[in-house]
């Protein structure tokens, strides 16, 4: 009895993991890495008829038009998403569940009052279930309900940031903001726009040390006259912050990540791609993964472990282009961690992505991905009455596959059907306080609809 009860202790930390996952992957990115927080674009065109307009609430008679232009933009978004495990997994079951973000940002320089600052806020919040504890993947097979809080009905003001223009190669962003980075053409977002599973949206080895909104500051530097060819970030952020907080109230607790990336883009044989590089570390003390159920029962406390570190790669590259953000293309992303406290040890992922390759369909999308989690080894250590010691492993690797295609109704209306194939990392579940049952390979079929308002 003792054993299953410490067995769901257990299961519990390792899967706490899972509510401080970044996102990237599309991301209200404070890195802004593919375009430079402090560069200058061009007001976005709210304008066209219903059909092909970029939004379903149009120009606003020309008045969202004129707002652009000063540098005020309000934007939202609302997804829905069915989905649900159709064999394997912990139990078959569907659920519906939606997200929606209001972004809105205003520009001083373009407001006529001073220029170089940026003033971003961010309020999200999702609603209704998911089947991310239904597969006993560690991985969620709907990132998007994870953002900015997993499950449950909530609504968080996520980012209310900064962004300072220093001079036209560095640029500073502070406040509370969202940690994002890991930029990818084919395989970003938080599950709202490409992938829905979060290990082909982002790198989960950072999922440790950075939570997805928090109090923090990015230092972004362009080496180079053209910020898009090599983009170098260095960021300090409060590891334990998250978005129902503001987190002054626990910021002398000094529990501190330290990251630093750099991103550049190539032209093989003259066809866009980019390479990511990136290292982090956290000086909080966290939960170690070897527990001893003894020790556990005596003092009603868990070993802890200080101080985490990871690292990752990533690259695009397109195969074909016809034209700019269109064509067909590979990814890939690596990551490490310590391995203790970071339940993942290493992953990889792999894939195809495609945008606009059909003729008559610009917007549509597609992607094809696989990936790969080595599982830290996580075990149950106890002594049974003839004292012989007893290691019990709660998981193994976990892969997946994935495949998506975006259809796009109209530009500010997109359908997307998915479906994965998981093989979980958690291998067995308690149905009883003496029992165990086996976890086999999850089959989650899905669809998300997307509106832009």
């Amino acid at each position: 009895m003792g054993e299953a009860k410490a067995l769901d202790k257990l299961l519990d930390i390792f899967i706490e993991a899972r509510k401080n996952f970044p996102a990237v992957p599309l991301f209200l990115g404070i890195t802004l890495i593919s375009s430079p927080a402090w560069a200058e674009d061009v007001p976005p065109i709210y304008s066209g008829d219903f059909s092909n307009r970029t939004t379903l609430t149009g120009d606003w008679g020309g008045a969202r038009n004129e707002l652009a232009a000063k540098g005020v933009t309000a934007d939202l978004d609302v997804t829905q998403i069915e989905q649900g495990v159709v064999s394997g997994g912990k139990e078959r079951n569907w659920e519906y569940g939606g997200h929606g973000a209001l972004t809105v940002n205003f520009d001083s320089g373009k407001l006529s009052l001073w220029s170089g600052t940026l003033l971003t806020l961010a309020l999200e919040g999702n609603f209704s279930n998911s089947v991310n504890n239904d597969t006993g993947a560690v991985m969620p097979v709907n990132s998007l309900q994870t953002y900015p809080f997993p499950n449950g009905d909530n609504l968080n003001l996520s980012e209310l940031a900064i962004t300072q223009s220093i001079s036209n190669q560095i640029g500073l962003v502070f406040g509370k903001i969202l940690p994002t980075y890991d930029a990818n053409e084919f395989a970003a977002g938080i599950g709202d726009t490409q992938f829905f599973n979060l290990a082909l949206t982002s790198n989960p080895v950072t999922s440790m040390v950075t939570p997805y909104s928090t109090l923090g500051a990015v230092l972004n530097v362009a080496p180079t006259t053209d910020a898009n060819e090599v983009f170098v970030n260095f960021s300090i952020i409060q590891t334990n912050g998250n978005s129902k907080t503001s987190g002054f109230d626990d910021l002398s607790a000094g529990k501190l990540t330290f990251m630093g990336e750099g991103r550049v883009r190539t032209n093989i044989f003259g066809l866009t791609g980019h390479q990511d590089l990136g290292v982090e570390y956290s000086n909080q003390t966290f939960t170690s993964l070897g527990q001893n159920v003894r020790f556990i029962g005596v003092t009603g406390t868990f070993a802890a472990k200080d101080g985490s570190w990871d690292a990752w790669y990533n690259f695009d590259q397109y195969l074909y282009e016809q034209g700019s953000g269109r064509g067909i293309g590979l990814f890939g992303r690596l990551g490490i961690s310590d391995g203790n406290p970071n339940p993942i040890q290493y992953f990889y992922s792999l894939g195809v992505g495609g945008k606009g390759v059909l003729r008559g369909r610009p917007n549509d999308e597609f992607g094809l991905g696989y990936y790969y989690i080595k599982v830290s080894s996580i075990t149950l250590q106890g002594q049974l009455s003839n004292g012989t010691i007893v290691n019990r492993s709660l998981f193994r690797n976990e892969y997946g596959f994935e495949a998506y295609y975006k259809i796009a109704v109209t530009p500010w209306m997109l359908l997307t059907p998915d479906l994965q194939i998981i093989r979980p990392a958690q291998k067995q579940q308690v149905v009883s306080p003496f029992g165990l049952q086996g976890i086999n390979t999850a089959r989650v079929f899905g669809v998300r609809l997307q509106l832009l308002f």
